[in-house]
């Protein structure tokens, strides 16, 4: 079981607060503490951070290595001739298979299942930058050349910004993809919700893994929406903005 410094009842503070910033709905924001406090009462609190902890540094480290290659790719033909085929073998082969080869190389434990659940969540954040690049405004881009922009500043200030809701979604997307992985990361040894669910199965505890799965079920749900409103959240504001209106006024 884990030992978080951080207490209970803080980190329940700060989803509920982060779901009211992305909603705006106090009744979701409400759902989502109660949600976390079911899990504590449950007494996964523990599995639940070990959770989110491999979650967390998976999905850092999608977008790390995601984003550039998605940007990479939406400037060069040749790299998307190259790189598509492999992010469709990627997309296409079931997520079980990537246990085979990390286990082989990094053994159990955290690890192997920190680089299974990378690989699995990388296609999705690739394809969406690329495609959110690429269809950004011509007349835009050829707007700031013409006033003198180099190719950094026009990736920085028109390009990443108006492709920012497209980059949100494939966020999204990886973080959907990483939970999945990481509940299946405990066949090879990854601790946390997924461990119990393994357990439930093994010893046919039926209570054990209704407990589990309503937690896993419950965190997708809270991730899901809080994402999903931040990325719509940036579409939103660009509409307005294209429109010729302030995004308050």
């Amino acid at each position: 079981m884990s030992i978080t410094v951080i207490p209970p009842w803080l980190i329940i503070a700060l989803v509920t607060v982060l779901a009211w910033f992305g909603v705006r709905k106090i009744w979701f924001a409400l759902a989502c503490g109660a949600g976390l406090f079911l899990i504590g009462a449950f007494g996964l609190w523990g599995a639940l951070i070990d959770t989110l902890a491999l979650l967390i540094v998976s999905v850092l480290v999608t977008v790390v290595v995601g984003i550039p290659i998605g940007i990479a790719m939406s400037g060069s033909q040749l790299l998307r001739k190259i790189v598509t085929p492999i992010l469709d073998v990627m997309q296409t082969m079931p997520s079980f298979v990537y246990l085979i080869p990390v286990l082989m190389l990094f053994g159990i434990g955290k690890v192997p299942a920190l680089f299974a659940t990378v690989i699995y969540a990388l296609p999705p954040l690739i394809r969406l930058t690329t495609l959110g690049i690429t269809q950004v405004n011509h007349e835009m881009v050829e707007a700031g050349r013409s006033f003198g922009s180099t190719h950094l500043q026009l990736l920085v200030w028109i390009k990443l910004p108006q492709a920012l809701p497209s980059i949100m979604a494939g966020i999204n997307q990886a973080v959907m993809m990483s939970l999945a992985m990481v509940v299946l990361a405990s066949m090879i040894g990854a601790p946390g919700l997924g461990e119990d669910v393994l357990q439930s199965i093994q010893t046919l505890n039926i209570g054990q893994g209704l407990q589990a799965g309503t937690a896993i079920v419950i965190v997708a749900i809270i991730i899901d929406r809080i994402t999903q409103a931040f990325g719509q959240g940036k579409r939103a504001r660009q509409k307005t903005i294209a429109a010729g209106k302030h995004p308050i006024g």
